[in-house]
This record gives C-alpha cells, structure tokens and sequence, in this order.
C-alpha cells in the first residue's frame, strides 16, 4: 500500500520535520506522482516568494504605538 502524502507532509518535508524513513518515503512518492512533485515545487516557489515579503507597519500604527508608550512612560525603555 502506498501511502497518501498530504500538503502538510510536503511541508513537514521542506522544513525538515520528517524522520528518514518518512522523507525516503515522500522522496519516492514525488519521483513517482507528477501531481505530487506540481505541489511540492509550487510549496517551494510559494516559500520564496514570501521569504522575499518585507513588512513594515503603516505610519498610523506606528504613531499609536508611540502615543501609547508615552501615555505609559514606556518610550524611554
């Protein structure tokens, strides 16, 4: 019987949470199913592009957030 892998095994397998004989497991399984490997080469595209994602807090927030420490007396932390 050949074992249903699910996107969370894919992500397990690209942040390395499997054991060996699991990853051997999956290793096989994407050799073996194309719709499998689309998955996992889309998981890896995905994982890139927002490894690339810079965030920064809207200047509103940033405000209310002073505004805040200084209502505490935290701004000098």
């Amino acid at each position: 019987m050949i074992k249903q892998f699910t996107p969370n095994d894919l992500v397990r397998y690209i942040y390395q949470e499997m054991n060996e004989g699991e990853r051997e497991l999956l290793m096989q399984a994407l050799h073996e199913d194309e719709s499998l490997m689309q998955e996992y080469v889309e998981m890896l595209s995905t994982i890139e592009k927002l490894d690339q994602v810079t965030l920064q807090p809207s200047e509103k927030v940033v405000k209310a957030i002073f505004k805040m420490a200084k209502s505490t007396g935290l701004e000098k932390v």
